[in-house]
């Protein structure tokens, strides 16, 4: 099964110098019917202006990917790290017992990032960081893996996480396709960061996404085809909650 999501459904938080959609109840956002899709915590697609940012603060046990769309994202903690990173570039945190960090936008332009947060498989890892400074034609016309389960030995992914989870990303070019398999006990979720897509599932479900909009897949393997524009898209596959 397919379902989308409109971006415009979502929740919403517009602070003068930060703009978000957040896909699942977050901040002021708050759906009991949509706090997460099994250890998908948290997808924030934030844009911050120029000069600001979030002041440090603190995180604990959770799995905290950063995926920068447009701009410069600098991050800073508590162990020591300091990293500016742009367009298709990730940054990895696994929070565990206790980090604080810090993440700005010292760019000339507007800053747009996805901030997806993953619950842990447990509790009490040690703080770690990362980050990836991927060539953002890597992902063209392919999956490209961004992070795995550490116990997915498999995986070329770059990052591994304290969670049994998949994270990819794809730049498809217009009228191109490509497919996902999603196995039986697994499901997806697809954030079409750019463009427009539509996706075809094998058993028979649809649906039409454009930028910003998203969709949880269970139970079925599918075909991302792209419009007239390029589908710039993530994918988050994972355990069947």
């Amino acid at each position: 099964m397919i379902t989308s999501i409109n971006h415009t459904q979502m929740g919403r938080g517009v602070h003068g110098w930060l703009d978000s959609h957040f896909h699942f109840s977050f901040a002021e956002y708050y759906n009991p019917s949509n706090i997460h899709f099994g250890a998908l915590r948290v997808l924030n697609d934030d844009l911050v202006q120029c000069g600001k940012g979030f002041d440090t603060h603190p995180h604990e046990n959770m799995e905290i990917i950063s995926y920068v769309v447009n701009g410069e994202l600098t991050h800073r903690d508590s162990m020591g790290n300091e990293r500016t990173l742009t367009r298709g570039q990730i940054q990895y945190m696994s929070a565990g017992t206790g980090v604080t960090h810090s993440e700005y936008n010292h760019g000339k332009e507007t800053l747009r990032f996805l901030q997806i947060w993953l619950f842990p498989d447990k509790k009490g890892y040690a703080p770690d960081y990362g980050d990836v400074q991927f060539a953002f034609e890597d992902r063209l016309g392919q999956w490209l893996p961004l992070a795995a389960s550490a116990d997915n030995r498999d995986s070329a992914a770059p990052v591994k996480i304290h969670t049994d989870c998949n994270a990819y990303a794809s730049l498809i070019s217009p009228g191109s396709s490509l497919d996902f398999t999603v196995l039986p006990d697994r499901q997806a979720y697809l954030a079409l960061i750019e463009g427009n897509a539509r996706l075809q599932g094998r058993n028979g479900s649809a649906a039409e996404l454009f930028m910003r909009d998203a969709a949880e897949i269970t139970g079925e393997s599918f075909t991302i085809s792209a419009g007239p524009e390029a589908a710039h898209v993530l994918i988050i596959e994972m355990a069947q909650a």
